[in-house]
């Protein structure tokens, strides 16, 4: 399964949601710690959705970086 993750610097650290995953976030110190967690908390988050019996949604975001000259 893939979903899309997004990562943002913060004033304290990084803070993580998923797009397909409305209030699965996660928060940390460094980029190593949010990326821990938030895998945590997709687990935690789809576990839950399964156990209520709801559907798992497919990846329906995708990535486009985009370049410009400063």
């Amino acid at each position: 399964m893939i979903l899309n993750v997004i990562i943002e610097r913060t004033s304290t650290g990084f803070s993580a949601f998923v797009t397909e995953l409305p209030g699965c976030i996660a928060t940390g110190r460094t980029r190593d710690e949010v990326e821990r967690d938030i895998r945590a908390a997709i687990a935690f988050h789809l576990d839950g959705m399964r156990e209520l019996g709801d559907d798992v949604p497919d990846a329906g975001a995708y990535e486009v970086r985009v370049q410009l000259a400063a």
